[in-house]
């Protein structure tokens, strides 16, 4: 993912879209962002839904629902009209053993060399994340099997793995959390990526720990621009994030002013990426979510 050349560079992460999309509509959102040659493009993968019908008799039928198109078929199209490396997910979650391995002949296949090892999100409703009993149950062991498929298989992957600046939700402290973060660097990881943060003091304060643990490996920071009054609550809530008080208060005075929020968080992120390059990092993520017209304009003015 840092292969070639010694200019900072953004990234990108798309999600794959719900099933029924057509493929040039996803390829027409991301091709205002092409004009910024981003090195590599993420895709993310999600695991399948479970739902239970109800029976005629009062039970209810299980049954595995895919509701988006697969990161492989997307990360296929993208190559195909971009020309741009592509960074698929593996996640542990849902996904056993032998699944993992196939993935990986797909991808050896189609010359994708780069990979993120994820553990993955609990289904909804579950209070803890269940691994799937032919699986794997964390990140670290995910890495591990990807440098043992290469063992026997050929080929090589640049793994990528995620990292919490504010702290897993799931770990008792950030030095525990650290701590499970240098296994995965252990087995075999070579580029961290960070979830999204609004406040790059948190970020900074994480490599140094990240350093004194004994990491050594490039850390990425993620960013994505805050777009609506309700990612205020929306977003702590599902990442387990923080917000600043700063960019709260500002958002609390632009009231119902639509555009005026979404003009103060693409500024905040425009200043969060400004601070990010002139300490030096070698690449800024941006999580797009689907959306381009504020990543656009935060490239335009950073890069």
């Amino acid at each position: 993912m840092l292969r070639g050349g010694s200019q900072p560079f953004p990234s990108l992460e798309i999600v794959p879209p719900m099933s029924g999309i057509r493929k040039e509509e996803l390829l027409d959102s991301i091709a205002p962002l092409m004009e910024f040659a981003p090195r590599y493009i993420n895709v993310t993968t999600h695991r399948d839904e479970v739902r239970f019908d109800p029976q005629p008799d009062g039970s209810f039928r299980h049954r595995i629902v895919r509701n988006r198109v697969s990161a492989v078929a997307v990360c296929a199209a993208v190559q195909s009209r971009f020309q741009v490396e592509v960074v698929p997910h593996l996640i542990c979650a849902g996904t056993p053993a032998y699944e993992t391995e196939a993935l990986l002949q797909d991808f050896k296949f189609m010359g994708i060399e780069n990979v993120m090892a994820l553990r993955g999100d609990s289904l909804t409703g579950e209070k803890r994340f269940t691994p799937d009993p032919a699986g794997y149950a964390h990140a670290s062991e995910l890495v591990a099997a990807i440098r043992r498929f290469e063992s026997e298989n050929g080929g090589s992957f640049c793994i990528g793995v995620g990292a919490y600046p504010e702290k897993h939700f799931e770990a008792a402290n950030i030095e525990t959390d650290i701590e499970n973060l240098k296994k995965k660097v252990d087995e075999g990881a070579d580029v961290i990526i960070t979830q999204m943060f609004f406040d790059n003091a948190v970020f900074y304060r994480f490599v140094d720990r990240c350093r004194a643990a004994g990491i050594t490996v490039p850390i990425l920071p993620g960013l994505k621009p805050l777009s609506t009054a309700r990612q205020i609550a929306l977003l702590p809530e599902s990442f387990s994030i923080d917000i600043p008080v700063a960019l709260t208060e500002d958002v609390r005075r632009a009231g119902d002013d639509k555009e005026a929020v979404y003009r103060i968080g693409t500024d905040w992120c425009i200043a969060q990426c400004r601070d990010l390059l002139a300490h030096g990092v070698p690449a800024v993520h941006f999580y797009t979510m689907g959306k381009s017209r504020n990543i656009v304009e935060i490239l335009r003015a950073c890069f």
